[in-house]
């Protein structure tokens, strides 16, 4: 859920992350504005959006600045029932984002809010900030190993390469997989990063006319590898053959 000092922000917030994301069948609501729709945050308000955000397994709260976090943890204290809560220190709106992505997933409370808190990794990637964290990638268990294994290089010619919204349909058409996707940028040298993490996915700043390294492990490899083929040259992908 989210916290804002402003009913307006928060919508177009959650607009803009279920436009990107529309398959991510996510529960958000929201906190947002004062008495008479003014500037401000409500303490009260928050506690009841989180009793309404709660399924059971948690909820992760993002707020925007100032007396939203002071809200929050008040808010904590008026649960009526005990309910899971993280409150989450990422950026508003790619934190909002890349929670939506995770959760979307089945992902764990936990998971969720630290992909939200990586949130800023590609923006700092794409503006070349010496300070932005290297991409770890997983290490390849056994179950990586068995089954089909390929390893394809395709170049970007998607127009736009993978901004936001085609990386964001990539991740979740490859959940849907019983494969393991490492993708790396053949051009920069960046990665190589796990293909269900929509944050470190970004941090490839992929670009038209770049090279795309993709491997893949698993039963589905041959199809993850089809849908990433199709995602970087701007098509949809058919489904399984």
């Amino acid at each position: 859920m989210v916290v804002s000092h402003s009913r307006p922000l928060a919508r177009a917030a959650i607009a803009l992350a279920t436009e990107l994301l529309p398959t991510q069948p996510v529960h958000i609501e929201m906190a947002a504005g004062s008495y008479e729709n003014t500037l401000g945050t409500d303490a009260v308000a928050v506690a009841e959006a989180i009793t309404a955000a709660d399924s059971g397994d948690g909820v992760l709260v993002l707020m925007d600045l100032g007396s939203a976090i002071l809200s929050a943890e008040t808010a904590l204290e008026l649960l009526e029932s005990p309910v899971r809560v993280r409150l989450c220190a990422a950026p508003f709106i790619e934190g909002l984002i890349a929670a939506l992505a995770t959760a979307g997933a089945g992902t764990d409370l936990e998971e969720v809010a630290r992909e939200a808190e990586k949130a800023l990794d590609a923006k700092r990637a794409q503006l070349g900030d010496e300070h932005t964290p290297p991409a770890e990638p997983p290490p390849l268990t056994t179950q990586h190993t068995t089954g089909r294994h390929t390893v394809s290089i395709f170049e970007v010619t998607n127009p736009h390469g993978l901004h936001a919204r085609p990386a964001a349909e990539l991740v979740a058409a490859l959940r849907d997989l019983d494969a393991h996707i490492e993708l790396r940028n053949a051009t920069t040298g960046a990665g190589p990063i796990p293909a269900d993490s929509l944050t470190r996915l970004l941090t490839l700043n992929i670009l038209p006319g770049q090279q795309l390294e993709v491997t893949a492990f698993g039963p589905d490899a041959t199809d993850a590898t089809e849908v990433v083929r199709s995602s970087v040259r701007g098509g949809s992908y058919p489904g399984p053959t």
